[in-house]
């Protein structure tokens, strides 16, 4: 079935500087209007291939430097703020809310066929980082478009939860209490420790939207949970990704009470050992890469690492015949 939206024109980004934003209306749901902001950043050079970016929960689209390094090897770069997050976040919405992680597949249907209709049907590659993994690899192996996607770049994928043994309960508890309440909150269900080491106002070198990617994170909810959860079950007993997908994550995973020196060099959110276990089943063509110090957003870690992160992607991406 095809998607049914509207789209506004491409004008200034006005939350990043040299970046154009558009917006597309799909559908109202249960708390209205339901938009989505597809954000680009286009090549100097033009050379036939693109790039869509899906952030992760509590997150949005800021990495100016991710869609810098795109363009310098050729790729037109797009990234979606997907509904209720960032850009797309609107008053009396509740924030990263979603019943079932293919109501994001309408906006990636969207955006792919608006990048095809601009870029003459490029060679495309999908990123996604964390619940964006996620989504990405499920959209890859059951999309209405995946054959159009050429290569599947997974940062920190986010396939299974990484919690404290006493939280393993409630947190099952809560995704089953989702299909009844799914809006029943958990609040301080996100450390704040891992956005304290990516914000300058803390340990880290970055700016962003306090707004929409706020240090404490946002209450976790029992349907996004339950939501969550079916969709990593999907994803564990195997996909069948047709295209190579190349997936990197840190070398090691942190899990810590307190602040520790050892959270600005390790994952602080996701286990690694459950992307290597579960990556394998992607798909028959898949690279699994450890980053030695890499953040969970390996993308934002310390210069010297997230310049091996990109020197092993495009080499990656030169292995498939798409990158300069």
């Amino acid at each position: 079935m095809a998607t049914t939206f509207t789209v506004s024109p491409w004008i200034a980004d006005t939350a990043l500087a040299g970046f154009e934003a558009r917006t597309l209306v799909f559908p109202p749901d249960a708390e209205g209007p339901v938009i989505t902001t597809l954000v680009r950043r286009r090549a100097a050079a033009s050379a036939g291939r693109a790039v869509l970016y899906l952030h992760g929960f509590v997150d949005y689209f800021f990495q100016t430097h991710l869609a810098e390094a795109f363009n310098a090897h050729g790729y037109h770069f797009y990234a979606l703020d997907l509904r209720k997050c960032g850009r797309s976040l609107r008053p009396g919405q509740t924030p990263h809310f979603c019943a079932d992680l293919r109501e994001y597949y309408a906006e990636l249907d969207a955006a792919i066929t608006l990048i095809f209709n601009e870029e003459d049907r490029p060679w495309l590659l999908l990123n996604g980082h964390s619940t964006g993994g996620l989504i990405a690899a499920l959209y890859a192996h059951e999309g209405r478009w995946r054959e159009r996607i050429k290569a599947l770049f997974l940062n920190s994928p986010f396939f299974a939860f990484h919690l404290p043994w006493h939280q393993v309960a409630p947190a099952r508890l809560l995704a089953g209490l989702g299909r009844w309440r799914p809006r029943l909150a958990a609040n301080g269900s996100v450390s704040p420790f891992y956005a304290q080491s990516l914000h300058r106002a803390y340990y880290g070198e970055w700016e962003f939207n306090l707004d929409w990617k706020p240090i404490e994170g946002f209450p976790a909810h029992a349907g996004w949970m339950r939501a969550v959860m079916r969709g990593q079950r999907r994803l564990q007993t195997g996909l069948a990704i047709a295209c190579p997908v190349l997936i990197m994550h840190s070398a090691r995973s942190v899990l810590l009470p307190r602040w520790d020196e050892r959270l600005l060099r390790a994952d602080a959110v996701l286990n690694v050992a459950d992307m290597r276990r579960y990556g394998p089943g992607l798909g028959p063509r898949v690279t699994l890469i450890a980053i030695e110090g890499g953040l969970h957003d390996l993308t934002l870690s310390a210069a010297p690492v997230r310049a091996r992160v990109f020197e092993e992607l495009f080499a990656w991406l030169e292995c498939q015949g798409r990158a300069r």
